[in-house]
């Protein structure tokens, strides 16, 4: 991932498409429902394991917001 510009559609933490609702709709233009992160928790923890760069840019994708996938 070039740290300069994240991918938003790729997850900071693994890599792995983010599944964002909120980002599919920006790239297509097509209206979709509520993005799965609004009803997800997201401690400090792995907040904090997020990189600088990726801040409010790329989401977090379900299987790390969930803890199981290791980066």
């Amino acid at each position: 991932m070039d740290a300069a510009a994240p991918n938003p559609s790729l997850c900071p933490l693994c890599g792995q498409p983010n599944r964002c609702a909120m980002e599919l709709e920006r790239e297509t233009g097509v209206k979709q429902e509520a993005c799965w992160c609004a009803g997800a928790t997201f401690g400090p923890e792995l907040l904090a394991r997020v990189p600088p760069e990726a801040q409010r840019r790329a989401c977090i994708c379900p299987a790390c917001a969930r803890g199981g996938a290791s980066a």
